[in-house]
């Protein structure tokens, strides 16, 4: 049913999850690369008007992405379940009611964001000089959102069947599309923010073809028919796993264009600098959402084999790569903070706002390896409802008052805002924990009543 490569019920966990997890992290970094090139090219050869609309903007669409992503990711358990339980032939209808559920989606975020750009631009308060840009941005990318969207459910299909290389090979070819498109748009035809937004779109459409291809000539072990595509049974139990993700996804999202918008009243430069932060942050926060991706997949994969305890080692294993990992990061995001935002704009104000960001931040990249290797472990084990619970009481009970508060005082800085962020997640480690210990007595008492 699965080559061994595929199959995480056997072998040592270290080499096997970092095996699977090295693709989701290459794929991860061409994905913040492609981001990153948008706000590097046009810092460079655009405006610093053309530089917050991106910033602001590429908020807007990291909400729709990760809620996507999130959502996906019911799909990804699912298909993992059926291979660690030996019933392949149920997949192929698991793919073809999440290609008509996530059509609906796309054409509902179609509407929002093509109709809605610049009332979205405006809640989002961007500064006045940057509305117009924000907007483009944003209804551009909005335009294109049936391409964002396919490409997050092909990798989510891709990661439950145990293959993370094929995802890896289709991002290669976006981020190539996009920094083309990004040197011929806005450095050469010099169409700023919309020049950005229109090379996104396209690299996503080709990935997604690129995608489909790959998808149609993998030797799957099961079969898709024309009857899958429709809402099958098999939608209700991807949609049980994926809609708690997706809400606490949502939220949690809602509260960073909360902090953008908090941010903005700062001025131009603390925007742009914010905007600059943030791409670096996408990329000190690439191991520990790889490893929360590639979690999912192994645990759930172990749990439908029935070896609960190989899935709670492999979450020890995470936790383990990623704090080894995060201690590098933590030191070049509080000590070089400065020269990483050098690479994304030559305004020395924006550089300043954004490594006064990062000084507040750079604790989160220590904790968050803790806490995303818990969250893929409970997604695996489909304990999202209580992954929806834990988020929602970081973001909007912690990280969401406290950076407003930080962001109204007389000396509001960057920095105070930034550190909201590694607080809430503290608080959501300790929340995990006691969630965890209490599945394991569960499961203990269970096990002496039978």
């Amino acid at each position: 049913m699965t080559n061994d490569k595929a199959d995480f019920t056997q072998g040592n966990i270290l080499k096997k999850l970092v095996a699977f997890m090295m693709p989701v992290l290459g794929a991860l970094i061409l994905q913040a690369a492609y981001g990153a090139v948008d706000l590097l090219v046009v810092g460079r050869f655009g405006s610093t008007s053309g530089l917050s609309a991106v910033s602001t903007g590429s908020q807007v669409l990291n909400l729709v992405t990760f809620v996507v992503i999130q959502f996906a990711m019911g799909i990804t358990v699912l298909i993992a379940r059926y291979l660690g339980e030996k019933r392949p032939e149920r997949i192929g209808a698991v793919i073809g009611g999440g290609a008509v559920v996530f059509t609906m989606m796309s054409v509902a975020l179609f509407i929002a964001m093509v109709g809605f750009a610049r009332p979205i631009s405006v809640l989002m308060q961007a500064p006045a000089e940057a509305v117009d840009l924000t907007a483009s941005y944003v209804r551009i990318c909005g335009a294109g959102i049936f391409f964002i969207v396919a490409y997050n459910l092909l990798s989510a299909i891709f990661r439950g069947l145990g293959d993370s290389k094929s995802p890896l090979l289709f991002v290669l070819v976006a981020c190539i599309v996009n920094i083309i498109g990004d040197l011929v748009l806005v450095a050469g035809l010099h169409m700023d923010a919309a020049g950005a937004a229109i090379a996104t779109v396209t690299a996503q459409a080709l990935s997604v073809v690129f995608a489909v291809m790959l998808l149609l000539k993998k030797d799957l072990p099961f079969a898709i028919t024309k009857k899958d595509f429709r809402l099958n049974p098999q939608c209700r139990k991807f949609l049980k796993i994926g809609l708690p993700l997706a809400l606490q996804e949502f939220l949690t999202q809602i509260s960073f264009l909360a902090l953008c918008a908090f941010v903005n009243r700062l001025g131009l430069e603390a925007s742009s600098g914010y905007g600059v932060a943030c791409k670096i942050v996408n990329f000190a926060m690439l191991v520990p959402s790889s490893l929360m991706q590639s979690m999912a997949s192994f645990v759930s994969q172990n749990i439908g084999a029935g070896k609960k305890k190989r899935a709670k080692q492999s979450m020890f294993t995470g936790i383990g790569v990623g704090l080894a990992v995060g201690c590098v990061v933590f030191v070049l995001v509080l000590f070089k903070g400065d020269v990483l935002c050098s690479a994304f704009s030559t305004d020395a104000a924006v550089i300043q706002n954004g490594f006064a960001y990062l000084k507040g931040f750079a604790p989160e990249t220590l904790v968050t390896a803790i806490m995303f290797s818990m969250v893929g472990y409970f997604n695996g084990n489909n304990k999202t409802v209580w992954v929806m619970t834990q988020g929602l009481i970081q973001t909007l009970l912690v990280r969401l008052p406290l950076a407003y508060f930080m962001s109204i005082q007389p000396n509001a800085s960057l920095t105070k805002i930034g550190l909201a962020a590694p607080v809430a997640t503290t608080v959501g480690i300790v929340l995990n924990v006691g969630f965890f210990i209490y599945l394991n007595q569960t499961e203990q008492r269970k096990s002496i009543l039978s």
